[in-house]
């Protein structure tokens, strides 16, 4: 609270509270004709008025912490049952109040007393009877909420210890580099080597610090840009071009569903940050030799980006953090993974700042599915069939073929059949959906088993499936789906 609001509020309450305090039964005659301004507001209706419009929760205790006043604010707060104050904590100021004549302290109401949460509110006690002597008159406390202050000030002393430990490896390596470099002059072998080490670690340091400037930008240090029409072909391929020789490197193979021409309102940079950072993800923590399917559908009004790995999964105690910044699911794999533990938390800055969201589905040890959902742009008028700019038609269920190509290798690997569980901000499938990849509620389950049948008796009689074929010449297997080169990727981009 602002110091002339809290000095204003003291001014009104004090004297307002004195005048009430003096027209009660048990203030005697001598006391009401001491006190003048017992008189002009000495109606104890209109220090009641004041008292209940007020924002902060306000409670008026007695010397003997009966409480006199309770405002709705206080009541909201649960704290006060009849005439008693519920929470010890608030009696305890009051007595430091009473000892001190003033005290201010953070109190924590306990959740199933207020409902939902714990909440932390900030106390301001006050004596109201300031006769010399006396201490154990009656006293008036403020209550501000201040839960979310007291969140973010954790959140900035939590992001600038991590900061400054991420700064401080990188660094670290560079100075011991330069050291060992300049003691191992006459080698050049040992040169070339640590001047690599030295390259990396100084990629590391570069992609912290521009990632720490992105998220910041994010976050409102800069106004949002004007948002156009974006084709979310164009992200995926521009994601899949930036994340193709990380993947290549780990013979992963990308593959990336056919689906609908969609068109959302958007910054294209941003956008194909966010699905850069879920692709990366999924390289960092998917075996070699594993396949990650990326795909975008249109379901009530968003643009649903999916990209689905095979990977190691996401215990379920990390599962609602994973969008924190610096926060890593597994803390010995974090050098050896190379990352920030910052590319979730701009993903779902992105998608909020879009008016979107981001979700997770994962089990351990199958893999995990991130669904990027971004608002469509609105429609234009469809040209006329056959003419111009009329699209081709795409088949209707790109997408389950294309999870059907993660969740093979994920079924391959399913040892038992693990529980599904319910997490808070997870979208997490039932057990008939685990093994097949990302959850769309609104797959046709009927259909898509009538496909698979259908797809089964073309198997049988030697009719080959609709298959993509990569760079090396071999099918994958994934209809609907394909590896993308660079020169396609770049292709698509650039379209």
């Amino acid at each position: 609270m602002h110091p002339l609001i809290a000095l204003a509020v003291g001014l009104l309450l004090g004297g307002g509270t004195a005048a009430l305090l003096l027209s009660h039964p048990w203030a005697s005659p001598a006391d009401r004709r001491a006190d003048p301004a017992a008189g002009p507001v000495g109606d104890t209706s209109l220090v009641r008025r004041l008292v209940d419009h007020m924002d902060p929760a306000v409670v008026l205790l007695a010397s003997d912490d009966q409480v006199l006043i309770a405002n709705p604010s206080a009541r909201a707060l649960g704290i006060v049952r009849d005439d008693r104050l519920l929470v010890h904590d608030l009696l305890d100021v009051a007595r430091a109040v009473r000892a001190g004549g003033s005290h201010r302290a953070d109190v924590a109401l306990p959740g199933d007393l207020v409902g939902g949460g714990p909440r932390m509110v900030g106390v301001h006690g006050m004596r109201l009877d300031t006769t010399a002597g006396r201490s154990d008159g009656p006293v008036g406390l403020v209550l501000q909420d201040v839960t979310e202050a007291r969140r973010v000030e954790a959140v900035r002393r939590d992001f600038v210890a991590n900061v400054g430990h991420e700064l401080k490896t990188p660094v670290g390596a560079l100075a011991l580099l330069a050291e060992a470099t300049e003691d191992a002059a006459d080698d050049p072998e040992t040169v070339r080597r640590f001047a690599a080490r030295m390259s990396h670690e100084a990629d590391r340091l570069s992609r912290l610090v521009r990632e720490l400037i992105d998220l910041s930008r994010l976050q409102g240090a800069e106004p949002m840009p004007d948002l156009a029409p974006v084709r979310v072909d164009d992200v995926v391929a521009e994601a899949v071009d930036r994340t193709r020789l990380a993947a290549a490197a780990k013979g992963i193979t990308l593959a990336v569903g056919s689906g609908p021409d969609l068109v959302v309102r958007g910054v294209e940079a941003q956008l194909a940050t966010a699905v850069t950072n879920l692709l990366a993800n999924a390289v960092a923590y998917s075996p070699a030799g594993r396949k990650i399917a990326v795909g975008a559908r249109a379901r009530a009004g968003f643009a649903e980006i999916a990209v689905t790995d095979s990977g190691i999964g996401i215990p379920r105690s990390d599962r609602g953090r994973v969008f924190e910044r610096f926060y890593r699911v597994d803390q010995s794999r974090a050098s050896a993974t190379g990352g920030t533990g910052l590319g979730l938390a701009i993903v779902k800055h992105v998608a909020t700042n879009h008016g979107g969201s981001v979700t997770v589905w994962s089990e351990e040890g199958l893999g995990s599915t991130f669904t990027l959902r971004i608002p469509l742009a609105p429609a234009e008028p469809p040209p006329a069939p056959g003419g111009p700019g009329a699209p081709t038609p795409r088949g209707p269920r790109h997408l389950d073929a294309l999870r059907a190509a993660v969740g093979s290798e994920q079924r391959g690997r399913r040892a038992t059949d693990q529980p599904a569980d319910e997490h808070p901000g997870v979208s997490v499938p039932q057990r008939d959906e685990a093994v097949t990849g990302p959850r769309w509620a609104d797959t046709d389950r009927a259909a898509a088993a009538e496909d698979h049948q259908a797809e089964e008796r073309r198997r049988d009689a030697g009719v080959p499936a609709t298959t993509g074929t990569g760079d090396d010449g071999q099918q994958d297997g994934v209809a609907g789906a394909h590896p993308v080169s660079e020169s396609r990727a770049r292709t698509k981009g650039r379209s």
